[in-house]
């Protein structure tokens, strides 16, 4: 990232310095919500043979390694319909933009698909940072944004549907099979931005409280290389060995890993679980650094489903055969056919409200598995952990044994414990409190 980039970037990372700071939402939305929400944004009529959307992820920057192939996932499930005959009789078009890695840019990117190109809805963002830069963007504009990456919770938005995990399909299920299979000592490294820091926020708290230990934490900034000092930090922590939990997001988990293996910490003694480390990161580091290491996700290429062999069969006949599928790929693809279904049971694109209100209780036979989408705007997941195998995909050595209701507000948390969220009910909204049962 160019230096402007990285002064922009912590412009925006400064926000995540503290622990209250990380568990506010943004734009108010996590609060019970007003009577009336913003006036719609006035998109583009699905006139004529077309119905338009925005797709809006990093092509280039830090987090390309990741978001490209997002891209290439939401392409494959338009042409999909289009070729079943589109949308209420008409063709989905896609605008593409580039985020670039750049936070502004994001902004800049998803205030044109709305404002300008007219799209009824977009599908986009990686990072935390990317969607809390656009937030205000399609809440301002009572707009739709798709959301398909695993994430830190602590966000309920009208205006957002998150189709990856939250920390209750993802996290926490990690937590719980490491404290129950590879030791009580946890070393914490991510990125410096909103995602790690809350994410290890919540992994403080629970391993508090299911008798853990947190025996150092430390960041690295977004797209920074200079792993070698958290390395030895790890080395003087956990001298006898521990386990690694790993939330670094793009090219910053090369070098992690590489150094890793350099400095002789290897699964055996010293086990990673990452969250953002998928297929896709596994071929671009180099499988041999990888090699035992682990994961958690709800989909991985190895799931053994009718569903899940037809996209994967799909999927490398439009890219290649030596291409792999993840689990923010397949989140992306399914988020495509969610909306899909939404506007047909709504009988419009145009009307957002209407769209909306139609996508909760959508159902769809996913890859990983059935999923439903529920008033909080978050799906239904099956929770698995894979570890890394020689042909650099994963075995799936644990899994739940059905699907997980999702908690957008966590419940280890203090400041968010007893909360939810419920978009059918106004007096409910973003953020109300449970009645103790």
């Amino acid at each position: 990232m160019s230096n402007l980039g990285r002064r922009k970037f912590l412009l925006y990372g400064s926000a995540t310095l503290g622990t209250s700071i990380l568990l506010k939402a943004c734009g108010g939305q996590n609060q019970t919500p007003t009577a009336s929400p913003s006036p719609a944004a006035s998109p583009a009529p699905a006139s004529g043979e077309t119905i338009k959307v925005g797709i809006l992820h990093s092509l280039s920057g830090t987090m390309a390694i990741s978001e490209t192939s997002v891209v290439d996932a939401e392409k494959l499930a338009i042409e999909e319909i289009n070729a079943a005959g589109g949308v209420l009789g008409k063709q989905i078009e896609a605008v593409v933009e580039d985020g670039a890695s750049d936070w502004p840019t994001f902004t800049e990117k998803a205030t044109k698909l709305i404002d300008q190109d007219k799209v009824l809805t977009v599908f986009g963002c990686w990072t935390s940072a990317s969607r809390q830069a656009v937030l205000p963007v399609f809440e301002s504009r009572n707009h739709m944004l798709w959301y398909p990456v695993q994430y830190e919770g602590q966000e309920c938005s009208r205006n957002i549907f998150y189709t990856g995990a939250a920390p209750n399909q993802q996290i926490e299920p990690a937590v719980t099979w490491l404290l129950e299979n590879k030791g009580k000592k946890f070393f914490l490294v991510g990125s410096d931005y909103v995602f790690p820091r809350t994410a290890n926020t919540i992994i403080k708290e629970q391993l508090k409280a299911k008798g853990g230990e947190t025996v150092g934490e430390d960041y690295l900034p977004l797209g920074n290389t200079e792993v070698t000092p958290i390395i030895t930090k790890i080395k003087q922590a956990l001298p006898d060995g521990g386990v690694i939990f790993n939330t670094l997001n793009g090219d910053s988990n090369v070098a992690f890993f590489k150094q890793l293996q350099a400095a002789g910490l290897t699964p055996d003694k010293y086990p990673v679980m990452s969250v953002s480390v998928a297929e896709e990161e596994v071929k671009q580091i180099g499988k041999e650094y990888l090699l035992g290491q682990y994961a958690c996700w709800n989909y991985f290429q190895t799931v053994d489903t009718p569903a899940n062999k037809k996209f994967v069969a799909a999927f490398r006949a439009k890219y290649g055969e030596d291409r792999v599928t993840n689990d923010p790929m397949e989140a992306a693809y399914i988020m495509v056919y969610l909306w899909k279904q939404a506007v047909e049971q709504a009988g419009t694109a145009d009307d957002l409200d209407k769209v909306r209100a139609a996508a909760i209780g959508q159902k769809f036979d996913a890859p990983e598995g059935p999923v439903e989408m529920f008033p909080n705007h978050h799906i239904s997941k099956t929770v698995r952990i894979g570890q890394v195998r020689d042909d650099g995909l994963f075995d799936i050595v644990w899994s739940t044994p059905g699907v997980v209701d999702p908690q957008p507000w966590n419940q280890f948390v203090p400041e968010t414990k007893g909360f939810a969220c419920d978009w059918t009910d106004p007096a409910k909204g973003g953020k109300f409190k449970m009645e103790k049962s």
